[in-house]
């Protein structure tokens, strides 16, 4: 099926309901939004001339007009190729060149800096809100166009921590299986409700506009177009119903808000995309009570490998309560998970391996890429690249990526098993752990640790911490103050940077 169907059917039958808002006012019911996409494609396909296939890029900041321009695309049958708009000017002309994007739809503010670059194939630029841009919506809706289930839909590029990003193709079938799943294991959506776009559309949230558009619910963009805790916290009273999807420093902001604000309308908090630690995750549960789900997922089985539901996160009775709260859950219901050593034969419960994923939601491959494509699809699974290990119920517990593993003195230490030490330390406000070169051990632990306002970190009182709860070998041989850690636009940690950073402070 092609996914414009959707929005199609949402403009007929529920066309009054409010489809996009901006701020505290709705902006355009369904039956615009559908009409407009209608309308697009028919630009798409007759003004410029595309065939079913190509790709156009959004490099767009969160707006009102996100849904038009990513919907009208799938209405022509052509392939999104949404980008982080927080990227730089020549990761944009990468990803353009590497897409073969024939047309790109940007934000004012991205205007300038993509029109100026010259990219043979690339045909327009057109900046959403200008004449030019209104322009395209002058004909009568086009016919959807014919998909079939496994056209690309969606080319998702990775975030690139290891050399240049790839495009994982993300099909009709993959995104749709995606969609159906978050009713069967996220949450239940009524016509009235909404979701509040604070986090970038380019990724999770975009991705979670789907189930919304399904059920005929209204997508929030903010009038900062960003993440910001006061104005999501001002906006709640204004929209019923409302779920908010967060990477978990996004979380730990909103726990930090003050206390006082009125959170009757918020319904669901769906959190991934990084480690929740469980001292987190409980402040988090303290604050909004039963809203919060966890997903695990990636570009490659976007938002769809395992969940963490609401009742799991509820469930402080159980004996195995912070365990849980410390995984990222069960297999959710559209993909099989397993944990495997080198071989890709299936561990027994409690060893750490790779984690593998099968099913619909799973990419069909990398964009121009068959060696990467071997490679992670080898076997027909997934190879995440993530170290785990499931338990006797079915828990997958993340250790860490294979590439942040410490391996000292021939032993592997999972730099997530330290931090969630520290993190207990009512000193210590976030942590990031790495392996430092060592010519005796291969490599030393290296905490480097973000104090608490006011607060100043006592190395001995950490090293004590660390001896009483994890094994002697484990314990970091230093411990850094940093003001900050390095992180991507997501509030991921990220570790390469923390490395580069460590090898020019360390002697030698």
């Amino acid at each position: 099926m092609n996914l414009a169907a959707w929005l199609s059917r949402a403009g007929k039958y529920q066309g009054d309901n409010p489809a996009v808002g901006q701020g505290k006012r709705a902006v355009a019911t369904y039956r615009e939004v559908a009409a407009r996409a209608g309308r697009l494609a028919a630009a798409l396909r007759g003004r410029l001339g595309l065939a079913p296939g190509d790709r156009i890029a959004l490099i767009m900041s969160n707006c009102a007009a996100y849904p038009e321009v990513l919907f009208g695309a799938w209405h022509a049958g052509l392939c999104a190729v949404p980008v982080n708009a927080k990227l730089h000017i020549e990761e944009f002309r990468y990803v353009l060149e590497n897409s073969g994007a024939r047309a790109v739809f940007v934000t004012p503010d991205l205007a300038a800096g993509v029109g100026a670059l010259r990219i043979d194939g690339l045909e327009r630029v057109f900046e959403v809100g200008t004449k030019d841009y209104e322009a395209l919506f002058r004909e009568p809706p086009a016919p959807m166009a014919t998909t079939e289930p496994e056209d690309v839909a969606w080319l998702f590029y990775t975030s690139g921590t290891t050399g240049r990003p790839k495009g994982a193709m993300l099909t009709h079938r993959a995104l749709a299986a995606m969609t159906l799943n978050y009713f069967a294991d996220v949450d239940s959506i009524g016509g009235g409700d909404c979701i509040l776009h604070a986090a970038p559309m380019s990724h999770g949230s975009g991705l979670y506009m789907l189930p919304h558009i399904v059920a005929g619910a209204c997508n929030v963009i903010p009038e900062s177009g960003r993440f910001d805790p006061d104005e999501m916290f001002a906006l709640m009273p204004h929209w019923p119903g409302m779920t908010v999807f967060a990477a978990p420093t996004m979380v730990k902001r909103l726990v930090a808000h003050p206390a006082d604000a009125d959170i009757a309308n918020l319904k669901t908090i769906p959190y991934g995309g990084g480690p929740m630690y469980v001292a987190d995750a409980k402040d988090a549960l303290d604050r909004f009570g039963g809203r919060l789900v966890q997903i695990y997922g990636q570009g490659e089985s976007p938002m769809t490998i395992t969940f963490v539901p609401r009742a799991v996160h509820l469930d402080r009775a159980h004996p195995r309560w912070e365990a849980r709260l410390g995984s990222v859950g069960v297999a959710q219901s559209v993909v099989e998970v397993r944990v495997a050593d080198a071989d890709d034969r299936t561990l027994p419960p409690g060893e750490a391996g790779e984690v593998l994923v099968r099913g619909d939601s799973v990419m069909a491959g990398y964009w121009r890429n068959p060696e990467a494509t071997a490679q992670t699809l080898a076997g027909g699974w997934l190879h995440t690249g993530d170290v785990g290990a499931m338990d006797e119920d079915g828990f997958l517990t993340l250790k860490d990526r294979s590439k942040d593993m410490i391996i000292s003195g021939g032993t592997n230490i999972y730099p997530r098993e330290v931090e969630e030490v520290l993190l207990d330390h009512p000193d210590v406000a976030e942590v990031s752990v790495i392996g430092r070169p060592d010519p005796e051990w291969g490599e030393s632990v290296v905490a480097y640790v973000v104090p608490r306002e006011g607060a100043a970190v006592d190395p001995a009182a950490l090293d004590r911490l660390c001896l009483e709860r994890i094994a002697r070998f484990k314990r970091p041989k230093a411990y850094e103050t940093v003001r900050e850690l390095p992180k991507n636009n997501y509030g991921k940690v990220l570790k390469t940077a923390l490395r580069d950073l460590d090898a020019a402070r360390s002697p030698g």
